[in-house]
């Protein structure tokens, strides 16, 4: 865990309160990290209120940029609302052509073969 999100956990353990960071909308590459590095915390230590506030957090951040390695991340630490926000988000039309050209989803095909399967079935029903 990074130093960071260990600091962010503390302060949500003793204030029950997202870093000011994550408590603001906005596609802030270091925010969708920070909520990503705090959901896996949260899942890790069972702070399910914690998790609940960075799915949503995550949910607010979803761009062509990110959705791939979060919902990577939704996958792992079983966050079945932010996962069906990123399969309906790369559902929209014209949005999977610009998610596939992303580093995300290249990590996410070498990683994670039952994701592409899903979103597969999704993309054809």
């Amino acid at each position: 865990m990074e130093p960071k999100v260990f600091k962010a956990m503390l302060h949500f353990v003793y204030t029950d309160a997202l870093p000011q960071e994550l408590e603001q909308d906005g596609d802030d590459g270091d925010g969708v990290e920070m909520a990503r590095g705090l959901l896996a915390a949260a899942h890790r230590y069972k702070l399910e209120r914690l998790k609940q506030m960075c799915e949503e957090a995550l949910c607010r951040r979803i761009d062509v940029g990110t959705v791939a390695a979060t919902l990577v991340a939704a996958e792992e630490h079983r966050c079945q609302a932010l996962k069906a926000a990123c399969l309906e988000f790369m559902a929209r039309p014209g949005c999977m052509k610009a998610v596939m050209e992303t580093r995300g989803f290249e990590e996410m095909k070498a990683t994670c073969l039952p994701l592409l399967v899903e979103l597969l079935v999704k993309q054809l029903t």
